[in-house]
């Protein structure tokens, strides 16, 4: 059993969350990619991790910018369509607060799975809801990355069904609070990954965020491998729900807590490692 360790120096918490999201992107979507590769989870999460350290702080054009940089150097692999038409939005010259998408259909992962970063940093909500809508209009997708936020920095209580509601209980009136409400219910009877994943484990943010913070419980409680299995076993979108699990769960216990053999998987450790480090140095020197 591996405990989270709040008390960890930053740096090493950074690390943490940056290659334990990494792991969980490129093994939990083997099967969706074929191979162990870094996707959009990742590769944004690292984009908003340049973008703060250059910028000094959390910039939503700057940010903007940056992932206009990377989609036109083609270091994005497997972005979803409401982060797609933002790109190509932001390439014609739309201002980052107009660019992303709206309606239901943008109520997708792409702002829960790279929010990580600000946990780490003294941000407003606002902040964090002009972040997500850079790719996502739509209160739900903001809300899934608040909960995640709120996660990575609250205290986490006893249990996984007290956890669940003690985020819930910071987010409004939307249907990720009532998930995770629900979750919490079904984890007081069976905190079995399996049942939990039966409201649903779709790409769909009410989906992925409750399933993935209950498996970043399971990873601290446990260890990081057997959950990525269960995981893989659910299906949906796996690497989305794996990578965001392992990044919250990497924040709680740290980079000690990936041992030698799982930091061989990481796909480009180097470029992870360098870009947390610039990160790191930028949040270190502002606290």
């Amino acid at each position: 059993m591996t405990e989270a360790r709040p008390d960890l120096p930053v740096r090493d918490r950074i690390l943490g969350c940056l290659l334990a999201g990494a792991l969980g992107d490129a093994l939990g979507g083997i099967t969706e990619r074929g191979r162990s590769c870094l996707s959009d989870d990742t590769q944004m999460t690292l984009a908003t991790c340049e973008s703060i350290a250059v910028a000094g702080g959390v910039d939503p054009a700057h940010l903007a910018a940056t992932f206009r940089r990377w989609f036109e150097g083609r270091r994005f692999v497997g972005l979803g369509s409401a982060t797609v038409k933002a790109l190509r939005d932001l390439q014609a010259g739309a201002h980052w607060a107009l660019a992303g998408a709206r309606g239901e259909m943008a109520a997708g992962n792409g702002g829960a799975m790279r929010i990580a970063p600000l946990a780490f940093l003294s941000v407003e909500m606002t902040v964090v809801r002009d972040v997500v809508r850079i790719t996502h209009h739509n209160d739900e997708a903001y809300v899934g990355a608040l909960a995640v936020i709120e996660c990575m920095r609250m205290k986490w209580a006893s249990t996984l069904p007290e956890m669940l509601k003690d985020v819930s209980r910071q987010l409004p009136d939307t249907r990720v609070r009532d998930r995770l409400q629900e979750v919490a219910d079904i984890a007081s009877c069976s905190d079995r990954l399996e049942a939990l994943s039966k409201l649903g484990a779709s790409g769909y943010v009410v989906d992925t965020v409750p399933l993935a913070l209950a498996a970043a419980r399971h990873m601290v409680d446990r260890s990081f491998e057997p959950v990525l299995e269960e995981l893989v076993a659910i299906g949906g979108d796996t690497d989305t729900i794996a990578s965001i699990a392992g990044q919250v769960a990497g924040a709680q216990m740290g980079l000690e807590a990936l041992s030698p053999t799982l930091l061989k998987l990481v796909p480009e450790r180097q470029l992870i490692e360098d870009l947390g480090n610039r990160f790191a140095d930028y949040v270190e020197a502002t606290h």
